[in-house]
């Protein structure tokens, strides 16, 4: 207190306000910030990341510029194209700020230049193309205006990196043409597919049915095979049974007479088939001949006795 009283309360105040001052002087630059200094008016520096310490009553800093990418929306702006449609076009602009100097003292307002600047180069671009060009090169018309902006504003030490048209909106009843066209092209590409679908699907039935055709055939195929070795093999084996019939009546010695009996059984046999001409030998002739005198003999009645 003995202290505070020999200085005096009105030094403490000057002590403590010169302080503030002192501070409030200092700055420190934040990444990817940039200060434009002025000193008794004038420019003096650009102050970059790091701590600054800035000259009470003889500096002042200016502007506070940030040096990240921006990113401007603009409002929808009249256009009128070559043959006379007045469209409703809003663009969208990607800018950095490369020189802060510039910036400061390029250009007053730079963010209302910039959209002035737009919209008449957009307005320039959009009057040398009709109507169907200017709604399929937005990609020519983006890159024509990124080229004529970035040079315009370089004095400003402004980059324009990108500009994107947003919104393209012609008048209603060319809006109400284009949608018709639209669901005209949407219905005829689904008539296309559906007309691909069909003629893919009578495809597959042909093929299906040429497949389904190819197996019955090779069915009815296997099947007379099959039928044709049963005959063969039916055949095969009453061949060989009659051999081996033939062979044990061989073995048998059989007399004159039971041979011609078998051959007169063969010809029945060969008679009662679907042959419409038989050729008879003439010994089978006899014995049948024979045959026939038994059996009427046989069959003939006997005569009555006569009553003597």
């Amino acid at each position: 207190m003995e202290f505070i009283s020999g200085i005096g309360i009105p030094v403490i105040v000057l002590i403590v306000v010169i302080l503030i001052i002192l501070a409030r002087c200092i700055r420190i630059v934040q990444q990817s910030k940039a200060y434009v200094i002025e000193r008794l008016g004038a420019f003096y520096t650009v102050w970059s990341v790091g701590l600054h310490f800035k000259v009470p009553v003889i500096d002042r800093v200016l502007k506070v510029v940030s040096l990240k990418e921006q990113v401007a929306d603009f409002p929808p702006q009249p256009v009128i194209t070559k043959d006379n449609v007045t469209m409703q076009i809003d663009t969208v602009l990607y800018f950095q700020i490369t020189d802060p100097k510039l910036y400061a003292y390029g250009v007053e307002n730079p963010m209302n230049a910039i959209e002035n600047l737009t919209a008449t180069t957009l307005r320039n671009i959009i009057g040398e193309l009709e109507l169907d060009q200017s709604l399929t090169s937005r990609d020519i018309i983006n890159a024509r205006m990124r080229s004529i902006l970035d040079e315009a504003t370089d004095p400003w030490g402004i980059k324009v990196n990108r500009v994107e048209l947003k919104n393209i909106l012609p008048p209603r009843d060319i809006q109400n043409a284009m949608e018709k066209q639209m669901r005209a092209e949407r219905e005829r590409r689904e008539a296309i597919l559906q007309a691909e679908g069909q003629k893919q699907s009578q495809i597959l039935v042909a093929e299906g049915e040429k497949e389904s055709r190819i197996l019955r055939a090779d069915a009815e195929k296997a099947a007379r095979i099959l039928a044709a070795e049963g005959e063969a093999t039916a055949i095969l084996r009453v061949n060989e049974a009659t051999a081996q019939a033939l062979k044990l009546l061989n073995e048998a010695g059989p007399t004159d007479p039971v041979i011609k009996l078998k051959a007169l059984e063969a010809f029945q046999a060969a008679a009662d088939g679907k042959a419409t001409k038989i050729i008879i030998p003439s010994e089978i002739q006899g014995l049948a001949g024979l045959a026939e005198g038994v059996i009427q003999t046989v069959k003939r009645p006997e005569p009555e006795n006569t009553k003597g």
